[in-house]
């Protein structure tokens, strides 16, 4: 039978409920975190994981915090192995010490008298302890109507998100970006302002929960402005298409899975990219063709990433915790059966780098062998050039191959700033006759996350865009590269990001001009579950 002496104890040592109270809201995270479909931010993130739950005890032994000469050890006794309605935390403590409040207090009490009732029904319990019992639920009767309350909206809520969820296996993400433009000086037929967009929507699923395979759909108005010659210089990072005239298109489409604990594989089926999976080094201002960080290409990271492009595939391969040796091969002309096209007889990249990367720094080099027969060197492999002079992108007309050689690191000095920087150099050769060319860039970035509040980022980048080494004059003139930009969070979703760019030669020579750009562009991104 009960004790009543017991059920006074209930109400004076409170302190015994601890662990059932604090199990409430535990079980409650874990409904919540099962209702969301698994994390796929990245391909070898697998689905969160809820608070482990308390263990349920049968001897108050089993408590490692727990001796008997604390003060309220009988009672804490009574409760674990008479009426089983105490639980530990998972590493076996109970923390007594710690306090709680009335609501609490009605949780726990509310399981105990849960757990008395069983006995009621098993006839072990006598009238005097029943009334005691009334009495305490007449006492608390308030908190446990509100507890109560508070669990039926509970379900409430859980059954609404359960029904109307995206889907259980995909995560929708958008970014939106309106971008007002103005070419104030160096364009030629055609620097008026303009007012462009570009949509983005990608979905992202996953089949084993550590897979992922991405299919993205782009549309847009976004184009260029023409600084002469055909040179790229300044692409920006949401115009890098030249133009898709509102249409929609599928703009990117891979697969991202793991292959043992160390190998994190990749294949690009549409317009893949190296940067897709390597380390780029330059982790504050290295926007991946989006628009939440650097403005342009150039400013994104090193050149030697755009060389290339299409479909293949790759691997990373962490040799430790903070070395990953990394390589891929991807053909720009991979659909096309004709002679001098497909997967291997057409233009194609193959990449080797081997990168140190921790939280606060990274260091990397890298190779790339080229061929190129239908286009531009820096093309990611859509053959118009994404970065670099016309003569660097194309110094002999194709058929050329190339050797690239890469460096690139940051290093992070505070939370607020971080400096970034990378060198490169190319040799181009010609298969049409004699001749080789050789291409420098190289670039210095500085970042300033969180400047002015939580989620903003200033960025001040200088370097000269791939050029063509020895080259007659004008055309030997030094492609200098300046941009400053200042993304401002409006809220979890919209940023606006004023900015300057100037591209071309410091030096004016003949018909070559320095061209510069005025840009205030407005991103908002989404996410459905």
């Amino acid at each position: 039978m009960v004790s009543l002496t017991l059920i006074h104890q209930l109400c004076r040592y409170s302190s015994v409920f601890l662990s059932v109270l604090l199990a409430a809201p535990v079980l409650a995270q874990t409904a919540r975190l099962n209702l969301q479909p698994d994390n796929l931010t990245s391909p070898n993130t697998t689905s969160p994981s809820p608070d482990p739950a308390m263990a349920q005890i049968t001897s108050v032994s089993q408590l490692s915090d727990v001796k008997p000469t604390d003060w309220a050890f009988e009672a804490l006794q009574s409760l674990v192995e008479r009426y089983g309605c105490i639980v530990g935390y998972p590493n076996r403590t109970f923390r007594g010490d710690q306090p709680l409040s009335r609501w609490e207090f009605a949780a726990g009490l509310n399981a105990c008298l849960n757990s008395i009732e069983r006995l009621i029904s098993d006839g072990k319990v006598t009238k005097e302890d029943i009334d005691t019992l009334k009495r305490l639920t007449e006492q608390f009767r308030t908190e446990l109507s509100t507890l109560g309350a508070k669990v039926d909206n509970l379900e409430t809520r859980v059954a609404f998100l359960e029904n109307h969820q995206f889907s259980t296996t995909t995560k929708l993400n958008g970014e939106v970006i309106f971008a007002l433009t103005d070419a104030f000086q160096g364009a030629q037929n055609g620097s008026n302002s303009v007012f462009q967009y570009r949509v983005r929507l990608l979905q992202s699923t996953t089949f084993t929960g550590k897979d992922q395979l991405n299919t993205r759909l782009d549309a847009g108005n976004a184009t260029r402005f023409n600084l002469g010659n055909g040179t790229p210089e300044g692409t920006q990072t949401f115009n890098l298409v030249p133009t898709l005239n509102n249409g929609v298109s599928i703009g990117w489409m891979s697969y991202y899975f793991p292959i043992g604990d160390r190998i994190d594989a990749y294949v690009g089926a549409v317009n893949g990219v190296f940067y897709d999976y390597m380390p780029t080094l330059n982790p504050y201002l290295d926007s991946e063709n989006g628009g939440g960080k650097a403005l342009t290409q150039f400013g994104s990271g090193n050149p030697i990433y755009q060389i290339g492009g299409g479909a293949g595939g790759g691997f990373n391969y962490r040799l430790t915790d903070k070395w990953i040796a990394s390589v891929g091969y991807l053909a720009g002309n991979h659909a096309n059966p004709v002679p001098g096209a497909g997967l291997f007889n057409g233009e194609y990249a193959a990449m080797a780098q081997i990168a140190w990367v921790d939280s606060q720094a990274g260091f990397g080099i890298n190779y790339v062998r080229a061929y190129q027969n239908r286009g531009d060197l820096f093309d990611i492999g859509s053959s118009f050039g994404i970065v670099g002079t016309a003569q660097a992108n194309n110094p002999f007309g194709t058929p050329f191959t190339s050797d690239s050689f890469g460096a690139q690191g940051f290093f992070t000095f505070s939370p607020g700033f971080a400096l970034n920087g990378f060198f490169g150099y190319t040799n181009s050769n010609n298969l049409q006759g004699n001749g080789s060319a050789n291409i420098w860039y190289y670039g210095l970035g500085f970042a300033f996350p969180d400047l002015g509040k939580a989620g903003n980022l200033g960025g001040l980048i200088f370097g000269v865009q791939p050029y063509l080494a020895n080259n007659p004059a004008p055309a030997n003139d030094m492609p200098f590269h300046i941009e400053a930009f200042y993304k401002y969070q409006v809220t979890n979703n919209i940023s606006i990001t004023p900015g300057v760019i100037s591209v071309g030669s410091l030096i004016l020579r003949g018909q070559k001009e320095l061209m510069r750009v005025r840009e205030k562009n407005t991103g908002i991104t989404f996410s459905l579950k």
